[in-house]
């Protein structure tokens, strides 16, 4: 099994005196990885709540728009321009959607 992994994981583990198995992703493996990372760390903040595994799932999330070709400015950008539209989640406003 192969999971994308932070950059300095492989000095990590070489660090304990193991020799970490890894190779660079094409580029499409790693957009489907990065994909599969925010699924992985989005599970792990679900069940723990730890404002760490939040700050992984915005180091995905900015990887992933760095991959599409934008920087963490343009996305904040976005993030400005969707908030200043619609809002944020601040009011709590659970909506009752009707069928």
């Amino acid at each position: 099994m192969e999971k994308l992994v932070r950059d300095g994981i492989p000095e990590i583990i070489r660090a304990t005196g193991r020799r970490p198995v890894v190779r660079v992703a094409s580029d499409a493996e790693y957009r489907e990885a990065l994909r599969m990372k925010l699924l992985e760390e989005t599970q792990e903040y679900l069940h723990a709540e730890d404002l760490g595994e939040l700050a992984d799932i915005v180091e995905v999330v900015f990887a992933l728009a760095t991959d599409l070709g934008y920087s963490a400015g343009d996305l904040e950008a976005a993030r400005l321009s969707k908030y200043q539209r619609n809002g944020g989640f601040r009011q709590r406003y659970l909506w009752t959607v009707d069928d």
